[in-house]
């Protein structure tokens, strides 16, 4: 049997029975994950003012349906940013003098006109608040862990082990496109490796890139070994082709199965493709669902995969167009941070995207415009691991595990606080100057802002401390705001044009009201520190970053950290109008949702 043959046979062993492939979907766990589902819901369709929740006294609230027929009670706690922290356990549902069971469908129905809904996003969403109840369900057949063994236990066993998606999105985990054993396979809570799948490309549709120092030949070799890359080039010999016109490409096997298979086809018959097999490297996908981190060595790349599934707003694809600048906007960037002196200070750093793979579908390509999904169904690229840079007695944790709680509601926050012995405020300040300060600093000395979100960041822990922040997902999400910045061409992409009045909701929005919200509300739910505490301890950080560049004077009063409020952009409107594509890629600062503003928690803490 041909390596080809062998990975088509064994690509769908171990897909569970039919019944065994729903046996999380019992009525306690779907009522326990309708109850969760429909918390968040009322947090955070309140906090963007979808909602208008209506006091009756004693922290208590009630929602009313669109026609005034049901009625949600719930109990919840207010924090700064008009956040809503609902006890899940408080909800009921009642019409009329009946008492209703809790239902994450129909309370989306009952509010769709609330929710903006149309009649064509409608039935989308609601698959995807039933993918998500899905999701949640499966979580909870999951060994119970505490937080506090979840705090001390490996990368991996972290980035597994989370129990919600994005703080803020409410359907957050729709992945539209995976079936139920595909989802047994793929999902990253399901925690199984995975074999990717490789293929041979013509060259003169192909297009690889390397950072410095990266060369095709030695990179693929270092990666696959010896053994599979000679294996590959017997399996294209056997059928008359050369492995010297061809580049190889890893493929996520739900992509190669649903996807390239057929709409690929012409390429395959015409062996400008060539499905090879398996690599023998296990891989673990992380929360970003089509990245894959590897387990058989976890000193490799990590690999990141075009996957065609729609997902939180966007189609998951990767732009073979985008994929040829990657290595090089990661190369401009890690030299700009080892020659700043500031980042150096806060042992800051990234993991570049050292190497980069995309195919160009000729006839797609002039079917379409350059955001089309059909540009985006084949492409790779290898990101460094942070694993080799660790020192002894240090380990490693996705920074949304931050925001974990457990069965008992206790959080993996407060657990590193507890094991590092550190007072709140002293262990939330080692933090901030870890992860807040880079931020900062990037943004008033270079006008650049990241996509800074708890799974883009790596946190590394010693005796349960922050020491240092790694940011990841490099070349398509950080941005140069500055319309004029002196770059080099290979870089001018991430170059663009945002309104003045915007441009610090890339801290406001993104790091405040995205990330510190919840972070805050967990620890003074816990009763470990005040939110008033984590607010004076965030402005602390920003005014000691200020005293210590009094150059960027100017630039500290234009863009005002300590403004007395800030504009609300909303997440869950964009997604609401639009599931597929919300954001317009060629205007991101254009398609945002305002409504209102929000008092600026650091505004009391103004230097005088």
């Amino acid at each position: 049997m041909t390596i080809t043959e062998t990975t088509l046979t064994s690509t769908h062993q171990g897909v569970p029975a039919p019944e065994d492939a729903v046996a999380h979907l019992t009525p306690e766990r779907w009522a326990r994950a309708n109850r969760l589902l429909v918390r968040k819901a009322l947090a955070e369709f309140s906090h963007e003012r979808l909602l208008t929740p209506e006091p009756l006294g004693d922290g208590r609230y009630r929602v009313t349906s669109d026609d005034g027929t049901v009625e949600y009670r719930f109990a919840a706690d207010r924090y700064a940013l008009d956040h809503w922290q609902v006890r899940a356990e408080s909800i009921t549902r009642h019409r009329g003098g009946e008492e209703l069971e809790v239902d994450a469908l129909q309370f989306t129905t009952e509010l769709r006109g609330s929710l903006g809904l149309s009649e064509q996003i409608l039935p989308v969403y609601l698959e995807e608040i039933s993918s998500t109840l899905s999701g949640t369900a499966y979580k909870s057949t999951k060994p119970r862990i505490s937080a506090a063994e979840l705090a001390k236990a490996d990368f991996q066993s972290i980035e597994t082990g989370m129990t919600e998606g994005h703080p803020c999105f409410v359907a957050n985990n729709g992945r539209l496109g995976f079936g139920i054993g595909e989802y047994h396979a793929y999902a990253p809570e399901a925690a199984r490796p995975l074999r990717l799948l490789w293929l041979a490309a013509r060259r003169d549709r192909t297009a690889f890139t390397g950072g410095e120092g990266v060369d095709y030949e030695t990179f693929i070799r270092a990666e696959l070994g010896d053994a599979t890359v000679d294996g590959f080039a017997a399996t294209l010999a056997a059928q008359g082709l050369d492995l010297a016109d061809y580049l190889l490409i890893p493929v996520h096997p739900w992509q190669w199965w649903n996807k390239l298979a057929v709409t690929f086809a012409a390429e395959v018959a015409r062996r400008r493709l060539v499905p090879l097999g398996e690599g023998r490297d296990r891989y673990l996908a992380q929360q970003s669902i089509r990245t894959f981190f590897n387990a058989t060595d976890p000193a490799k790349h990590y690999v990141k995969t075009a996957l065609s599934v729609i997902n939180m707003g966007f189609m998951r694809g990767l732009s073979a167009a985008y994929m040829a600048a990657t290595p090089l906007i990661n190369d401009w960037l890690a030299d700009l941070i080892e020659r700043d002196d500031v980042l150096t200070a806060a042992r800051f750093s990234i993991i570049r995207e050292r190497a980069a793979v995309g195919y160009r579908h000729l006839e797609y390509e002039a079917a379409t415009d350059r955001y089309s999904p059909y540009r985006k169904m084949l492409a790779a690229l290898w990101r460094e691991s942070p694993v080799p840079t660790l020192a002894e007695g240090q380990r490693l944790a996705t920074m949304a595990s931050l925001l974990h709680t457990d069965e008992d509601g206790a959080s993996l926050a407060a657990a590193l606080v507890i094991e590092s012995g550190l007072s709140p405020t002293a262990w939330l300040r080692r933090y901030l100057d870890a992860y807040l300060l880079p931020i900062l600093h990037t943004f008033y000395a270079y006008d650049l802002v990241w996509m800074p979100h708890g799974e883009n960041v790596i946190l590394v822990v010693e005796d349960g401390a922050v020491v240092r922040a790694v940011f990841k997902d490099i070349a398509e999400e950080i941005a140069v705001m500055d319309p004029d910045a002196d770059l080099p061409p290979e870089v001018r992409r991430i170059r663009v044009e945002v309104p003045e009045d915007t441009r610090l909701l890339s801290i406001f929005t993104d790091v405040f009201d995205c990330f510190f919200r919840f972070l805050s509300a967990t620890l003074a739910d816990e009763g470990l520190l005040s939110e008033e505490d984590f607010w004076r301890t965030v402005a602390e950080t920003v005014r000691d970053y200020q005293a210590s560049r009094p150059e960027l004077a100017e630039k500290f009063g234009r863009y005002d950290l300590f403004a007395p409020e800030f504009r609300l952009s909303c997440l869950n409107r964009l997604q609401l109008r639009n599931n597929e594509q919300m954001v317009d890629l060629a205007d991101p600062a254009g398609a945002l949702q305002f409504v209102g503003t929000l008092k600026n928690p650091l505004a009391p803490h103004r230097p005088k």
